[in-house]
C-alpha cells in the first residue's frame, strides 16, 4: 500500500479578510482548538484528505504585518519560520487589495511557498474592481486563486494551487529597497552568513538583515552583539541619508511595490475617493491623458535646468583650459614645437579637458535626476511609459536611460542600473548610443549652417534626432529577437509615496553618479587621449620643422622690411603654423591611417580628410570639428566658424553633409562610452560588439543613403 502524504498548511490573513471561514470550508468538522505554548492565543489546526494526501491545516493568528510588535504576529512569524509548513496560504480581502497585501510581501521576503486566496471577490467586483490575477501572480512569483468564502466558492481551485504549491512551488518575488539600503542588507547578510552561528541558521540571512534594519527586537535578540551593533550603526547611516527612520522608508518601499502591482493589475470602474496626498497627486501625474504632457514638461524641464545653468559654467571650463593651454605653450619660445609641449597641450590637456568641460552639464543633469527620483516622480515616469517600451521588448524602466543619452551616452549607461533584468539592461546599454548626445552638436552646429539654408536647418536637425529614434527601436526589437530572445520578464513597477528629499540624499545622489564620469576622464579617457595624441603626430615627417621655421623666419624679416602691420604679421605667421600642423597631420599614422581608409569611405562620399577626423573624433565626437579645421589649415576652429564653412561648401556637397551628420549619429560612441560599456556590462565582449556593431551599422547605412541620393541626383 502507498505511503500517504502529509501536507503542512498555514492559513494567514488580515483580520476581517474571511480567513476562519476559509479554514472552516477546508477542514469542515476535523478541527480540534487549543492554546499556543505560554500565552492565551488560540490555536485552531484541522485536517483534509484530498485523494491520498492528507493536509494538516494551521489557522494563525490574524495579523497585519510579521513584525515583532504583537504576540499575534511573533506567533504567526515563528509558526512559519520554525515549523516551516510546505505551503502558506494568505487569504487577501480582494476588495481592500493594498492594505491586504502587506502581510503578503512579507511572506515573500520569506521565500516560503506561497498561495493567495483573493477572498471577497464578489465585493471586489460590485465595487467595480476588475483584478488580472493571472498578470498579478505572474508579477508576484505566486499563485492567486480567486475565492468567495460565505459561499464555499473556488474552495476546490485552493485545494488544487494547495497541492501543486507543495510539489512545485513558484519562487516569490523579491522586493528591493533602493541602492542605499540594500548596500547596507548586503553587508549585515554577509556578516550573518559569516558569523556561523546555528541558532541563525533555520532563519533566511536577508530577511534577517532587513528585520535588525527595521529594530525588530526578537531579531536583535537572537544576534551576537558586533551584529547587533553593526545594524544599529546601518540604521543611522539611512536616517541621517533619508531623514526618517529604516523602517518608515522599507514600509514605504513595500507598500511602492505593491501599488505598483495594483497599477498594473487592477481596473477600477468607479474611482473611489482618494485618501492619501500620493494618492492624490498619481490621479493627475499618471492620467490617461494628461500623464504624457506633464512627463514632457518635467523632461524639458530637467534639460533646461541641466543647460541652462550648466552651459555658462562650460564655458567657463573650456576657456579655463585654454587658457591653461596657452600658458604651458607660452613656456617654449615662439615658433619651436615641442614634442612635450603638444603632448601635455594637445595630446593630455585637449582630450581630459574635452571631457571635463562637460562635468557642469553632468553635474546638473545627475541633481535633477536626483529630485525626480528621490521625490517619487521617475518611478511614474517609468510607469507611463511601460506600455510602449514593451511593444520592442523593452521594461518601461529603459526609457529614462534612453532619454538621458540626448544629453550625454555615459550618465544614460550609467542609468541602466534601475534594470534588474540583464537582458533589458544590455540592450538598453547597446542602443543607448544612437540616442544623438550632447557630443553630436557641434557637428551638426557646423555642417547644417554649411550646406543647408535657413528653412531647411530646422528639419534636417530634427531628422537626424528622429533617424536615431527609429534605429534604436528598431535595434532593440532585433536584439530582443535574436541575441536577447526571451519574454520580457513581469516585475512590477514600485510606485514609492512621494517624499520630500534630502539635501544630503540629493547631493550623495548626484557626486556618485558624477565621481564615475570624473574617474574615467581621470583614467581612460586621458590613456586613450594620449593614444590618439602620438597616432596625430607620430611619425614625425623629416626637415618639416626646419622648413617650416626658415618660412616663419623668412616672414618675420619681410614683415620687418616692408614695416607690415603687426596683426598682418600674425596672420601670415599662424597660416604657416596651420599648414604645418596640416602636413604633419597628414604624414602622421592617423593620417595615414585616413589615406588607408580613404578606399574604403569612398562609397560613404568621404575623402581621407573625413577619414582622418573620424579616428580623431574617437576620442570625443566634437573633436571631429577641431580635426576638419587642421586638415583645412584654419587651426583652432569650432561649430561656428565661417571659414571652415566655406572650405566644406567648396570640398563637398550637401548629400556628404548630411552623411557626414548620419556617420557620427550612429557610428561607435567616444572612448568613454565604450569605457562604460565594458564597466556596467562586465565584459569587453560587449563594448566591442557595441563598437563594431554601431560602426558596421554606419557604414552601411551612410553608403546607401549616399548612393540612392547621388543616383537621384544624377537621374533628377
Amino acid at each position: 500500500m502507498a505511503e500517504r502524504k502529509v501536507i503542512t498548511v498555514a492559513i494567514a490573513g488580515n483580520p476581517n479578510a474571511g480567513k476562519t471561514t476559509i479554514f472552516n470550508h477546508l477542514t469542515g468538522a476535523r478541527q480540534h482548538v487549543g492554546n499556543y505554548p505560554g500565552v492565551t492565543v488560540e490555536k485552531k489546526e484541522g485536517l483534509l484528505r484530498r485523494g491520498d494526501i492528507e493536509i494538516r491545516v494551521i489557522d494563525l493568528p490574524g495579523t497585519y504585518s510579521l513584525t515583532a510588535y504583537s504576540v499575534e504576529e511573533l506567533i504567526a512569524r515563528n509558526v512559519v519560520l520554525e515549523e516551516k509548513p510546505d505551503v502558506v496560504v494568505d487569504v487577501v480581502d480582494a476588495s481592500n487589495l493594498e492594505r491586504n497585501l502587506y502581510l503578503a510581501v512579507q511572506f515573500m521576503e520569506l521565500g516560503v511557498p506561497l498561495v493567495l486566496a483573493f477572498n471577497m471577490s464578489d465585493i471586489a467586483r460590485a465595487r467595480g474592481m476588475e483584478i488580472d490575477t493571472q498578470k498579478l501572480s505572474r508579477l508576484l512569483g505566486c499563485p492567486i486563486v480567486s475565492t468567495v468564502g460565505h459561499r464555499g466558492l473556488g474552495i476546490n481551485a485552493l485545494v488544487e494551487a494547495i497541492v501543486k504549491a507543495s510539489r512545485e512551488s513558484m519562487r516569490p518575488v523579491q522586493v528591493r529597497y533602493g541602492h542605499e539600503i540594500e548596500t547596507e542588507i548586503k553587508k549585515l547578510q554577509d556578516a550573518i552568513m559569516a558569523s556561523g552561528l546555528v541558532n541563525l541558521n533555520k532563519y533566511p540571512a536577508r530577511w534577517l538583515a532587513v528585520k535588525l534594519l527595521e529594530g525588530d527586537s526578537d531579531v536583535l535578540a537572537k544576534v551576537p552583539g558586533p551584529i547587533a551593533a553593526a545594524s544599529q550603526g546601518a540604521r543611522n547611516r539611512i536616517e541621517n541619508f533619508f531623514g526618517d527612520p529604516p523602517e518608515v522608508i522599507i514600509a514605504e518601499q513595500r507598500y511602492g511595490f505593491i501599488s505598483g502591482a495594483c497599477q498594473q493589475c487592477v481596473r477600477r470602474a468607479n474611482v473611489e475617493a482618494r485618501h492619501n496626498l500620493s494618492d492624490r497627486i498619481d490621479s493627475i501625474v499618471t492620467h490617461r491623458v494628461l500623464a504624457i504632457p506633464i512627463f514632457l514638461a518635467f523632461m524639458y524641464g530637467v534639460f533646461y535646468f541641466t543647460f541652462a545653468l550648466g552651459d555658462p559654467l562650460a564655458d567657463l571650463g573650456g576657456s579655463f583650459f585654454a587658457l591653461l593651454a596657452k600658458s604651458i605653450s607660452n613656456l617654449w619660445p615662439p615658433g619651436v614645437h615641442s614634442s612635450l609641449q603638444s603632448l601635455i597641450v594637445d595630446g593630455i590637456i585637449a582630450g581630459v579637458g574635452n571631457v571635463l568641460v562637460f562635468m557642469p552639464n553632468i553635474l546638473f543633469l545627475f541633481l535633477a535626476i536626483a529630485v525626480l527620483e528621490d521625490s517619487g516622480y521617475m518611478a511614474r515616469a517609468a510607469f507611463i511609459m511601460d506600455k510602449v517600451m514593451h511593444r520592442i521588448g523593452l521594461h518601461g524602466k529603459s526609457f529614462i536611460p534612453l532619454l538621458l543619452g540626448f544629453g550625454c551616452t555615459i550618465p544614460a549607461i550609467m542609468a541602466t542600473r534601475t534594470l534588474e533584468n540583464r537582458r533589458d539592461r544590455l540592450t538598453t546599454i547597446l542602443v543607448a548610443p544612437l540616442m544623438s548626445c550632447g557630443a553630436r552638436l557641434p557637428i551638426y552646429a557646423l555642417i547644417i549652417p554649411a550646406f543647408f539654408p535657413r528653412n531647411w536647418q530646422a528639419p534636417v536637425l530634427w531628422s537626424i534626432y528622429l533617424i536615431g529614434i527609429i534605429l534604436a527601436v528598431v535595434s532593440a526589437k532585433l536584439l530582443r529577437s535574436t541575441l536577447f530572445r526571451g519574454e520580457a520578464e513581469p516585475f512590477v513597477m514600485e510606485l514609492p509615496p512621494y517624499r520630500l528629499p534630502t539635501l544630503k540624499s540629493l547631493l550623495l545622489h548626484m557626486w556618485e553618479r558624477s565621481a564615475l564620469y570624473l574617474r574615467k576622464a581621470g583614467t581612460i579617457i586621458l590613456g586613450l587621449s594620449v593614444l590618439l595624441w602620438a597616432m596625430s603626430s607620430y611619425p614625425e615627417k623629416p626637415g618639416l620643422e626646419q622648413r617650416y621655421a626658415a618660412e616663419v623666419s623668412r616672414v618675420k624679416k619681410e614683415c620687418v622690411v616692408k614695416q607690415l602691420d603687426p596683426e598682418e604679421c600674425q596672420r601670415k605667421v599662424a597660416e604657416l603654423e596651420h599648414s604645418r600642423q596640416s602636413e604633419a597631420l597628414e604624414y602622421s599614422l592617423a593620417g595615414r591611417v585616413g589615406r588607408a581608409l580613404e578606399p574604403l569611405v569612398r562609397p560613404m562620399g568621404f575623402d581621407w580628410r573625413i577619414a582622418t577626423a573620424l579616428v580623431g573624433a574617437t576620442a570625443a565626437k566634437e573633436v571631429f570639428v577641431a580635426q576638419m579645421g587642421i586638415m583645412y589649415s584654419i587651426g583652432e576652429s569650432d561649430e561656428e566658424s565661417e571659414e571652415l564653412r566655406t572650405r566644406l561648401r567648396e570640398n563637398y556637397s550637401a548629400l556628404v553633409g548630411f552623411c557626414i551628420m548620419l556617420f557620427c549619429l550612429i557610428s561607435a560612441p567616444c572612448v568613454a562610452t565604450i569605457a562604460v560599456t565594458r564597466q556596467e556590462s562586465g565584459s569587453w565582449k560587449w563594448a566591442v560588439f557595441q563598437f563594431t556593431g554601431l560602426t558596421l551599422l554606419a557604414y552601411v547605412i551612410t553608403t546607401v543613403v549616399y548612393q540612392v541620393g547621388r543616383a537621384l541626383v544624377a537621374g533628377g
